[in-house]
């Protein structure tokens, strides 16, 4: 144990180790797994069990983070009233974006998902996790003190969200509605933090499709390197 390890703030830690076959085979169970997860725009509007997906925040919360900063808040937003109001500002800049702001080979590629400025998944999903990036870590602009790597910590975060999500059974949509400031004023956030990401949570709809996609294969996303160099 080294002399900053002896210290004061650390404590032990330890995790069983798993035989070489059973990390396989729990591998490959959660990569299978996780295959089955999809966006989904069609939601049931049936209420959902709100415990259960604070239980995922819990989970997404436990993300690493720069110096420890956890630079994330989550608002779980289910009032009809507030959704409708954050439906309308969300349209009216995804109107924008749809005619004008994306350039055409950006329109050309959405093409195949079928999506446009419409968005009645965030009335008709029971719930939204809008999340936040917290740019400096208190409210006082007098005493603010910095965070550090806030877009890949909260980016953690979100990926074990949406994983805890679909791990019970629920199926989520990441929209980025950008610009997304009508957010932080909808849900009255402080100045030290920037939406980034509105997430609606709930059931598929009965009957609902999601496009017929496939994914890269492992050859395509993963390169080894075991000693010898690669030819480039």
């Amino acid at each position: 144990m080294s002399e900053k390890d002896a210290g004061d703030g650390f404590i032990p830690y330890d995790l069983p180790r798993l035989s070489a076959e059973e990390m396989i085979a729990k591998s490959k169970a959660f990569a299978e797994e996780l295959e089955t997860r999809r966006s989904v725009r069609v939601f049931s509007q049936e209420p959902i069990p709100l415990e259960a997906v604070r239980h995922c925040i819990d989970a997404a919360g436990t993300a690493p983070s720069g110096a420890h900063k956890q630079p994330w808040t989550f608002c779980l937003v289910t009032d009809p009233d507030l959704r409708k109001k954050i439906r309308k500002a969300a349209e009216e800049e995804e109107f924008k974006n749809y005619h004008g702001r994306m350039s055409e080979t950006w329109l050309e590629d959405l093409g195949p998902l079928g999506t446009d400025h419409v968005k009645p998944f965030i009335e008709e999903a029971p719930a939204l996790i809008v999340v936040f990036k917290q740019v400096h870590d208190t409210k006082d602009e007098a005493e603010k003190k910095p965070n550090y790597y806030v877009n890949e910590s909260v980016g953690i975060a979100v990926g074990m969200l949406l994983t805890a999500l679909h791990r019970i059974g629920l199926v989520a949509l990441t929209h980025t509605p950008s610009p997304m400031g009508f957010l932080s004023e909808a849900l009255g956030r402080p100045d030290n933090e920037r939406a980034y990401l509105n997430i609606p949570v709930g059931w598929p709809a009965d009957g609902a499709k999601v496009p017929d996609l496939t994914r890269k294969s492992r050859e395509e996303v993963l390169v080894e390197y075991h000693g010898k160099p690669l030819s480039l």
